[in-house]
């Protein structure tokens, strides 16, 4: 397996291997592949930390961070990780994360947020974000809302992260 930064032909691939990958997800919105077209054209997008995986001559998985901020402080999201059904359970997403989080302490970024598996995250270094002061901009269980340091001091960043504009996601006023 390969894992290698997402060209600009693979779009449409990607977009269906996202597609995919989320139809049995226990939780999903149905438009994750919609998400991850928008965030391409976001002036958040990192072109370096769109990743996919591949066996072969297929594109098995991807994963995608943007840029998020957290008061002053410029932070990465992780939205979203995608792998094929039948790749699931194979290090795939694991080997994704970890390529994108050795990328982004490469580029200097503090950490990377992501709401999502308070079972499978943590394997992958993220905590619960309450404990640096990070806050979601909605409901969330805390055991969710994850964060994993990239260097080697995390800085408390007291605020509720704000996401790009694509997410759709602003802060409860």
């Amino acid at each position: 397996m390969m894992i290698r930064q997402e060209r600009v032909d693979e779009y449409s691939a990607v977009y269906d291997l996202i597609y995919q990958a989320f139809l049995s997800a226990e939780h999903r919105d149905g438009t994750e592949q919609d998400l991850a077209a928008a965030l391409r054209h976001s002036r958040e997008f990192v072109p370096q930390l769109s990743l996919v995986a591949q066996c072969g001559n297929t594109i098995v998985g991807h994963c995608l961070f943007t840029k998020a901020t957290v008061g002053h402080h410029t932070v990465l999201a992780l939205a979203p990780l995608a792998v094929l059904p039948e790749y699931q359970r194979r290090g795939v997403g694991t080997a994704l994360v970890r390529e994108g989080h050795r990328i982004a302490r490469e580029m200097g970024f503090p950490c990377v947020i992501v709401l999502g598996s308070q079972v499978y995250y943590p394997r992958l270094g993220y905590v619960p974000a309450g404990r640096y002061g990070i806050q979601a901009p909605f409901d969330v269980p805390p055991e969710n809302f994850m964060v994993c340091s990239l260097q080697d001091r995390m800085p408390f960043m007291e605020g509720i992260i704000q996401y790009a504009p694509e997410f759709g996601i602003t802060a409860a006023e």
